[in-house]
């Protein structure tokens, strides 16, 4: 089984056609999960609606929190894609042993149709989330990443391996 933890992020917001604002209403998961027919046993559990530039430690804390008490091995976290590596970084010092969790997002939210990348993204994350080893990744734009060698590229707004130096 997987366990998905959504905290908001692009991932799930809404247009609102009048003001022209993105908004949090509910999230998209499950119906993403069914339009793709997957046939994974999944649990969705949402955590918090917040864009990630508004997300605090205790946020982070919270979603530490709740990986390490699930009783499943294999965690996706859906995140906002500013501050998705800080939320990694947290949890990869939270002492959290012997559970992959794969953090991802969307550059587009979901509810754009077509254009957003969040479908492709979910769908590579369960992948991974099934192949790799325990740790903690961000997974966009197809590839994943270990936590500590990624970075969101914000001209280009594709995810990269950040250089060691």
């Amino acid at each position: 089984m997987i366990q998905v933890f959504v905290t908001g992020g692009t991932f799930d917001k809404e247009y609102n056609f009048i003001t022209g604002e993105l908004y949090f209403k509910e999230t998209h998961l499950q119906g993403m999960f069914d339009r793709g027919r997957c046939t994974l046993d999944i649990q969705v559990r949402t955590l918090m609606m917040v864009d990630s530039l508004e997300m605090t430690d205790e946020d982070r804390e919270m979603i530490a929190h709740n990986c390490l008490r699930s009783k499943f091995d294999k965690i996706i976290i859906t995140h906002g894609t500013d501050t998705m590596a800080l939320t990694a970084e947290k949890l990869a010092h939270s002492n959290i042993e012997g559970k992959t969790i794969v953090l991802t997002g969307a550059m587009i939210p979901y509810a754009f149709g077509t254009s957003s990348d969040g479908f492709f993204n979910l769908g590579s994350s369960l992948a991974f989330a099934q192949m790799l080893a325990p740790g903690v990744y961000v997974c966009m734009n197809g590839r994943y990443f270990d936590w500590d060698k990624v970075k969101k590229n914000k001209k280009t707004g594709f995810f990269e391996e950040k250089l060691m130096v």
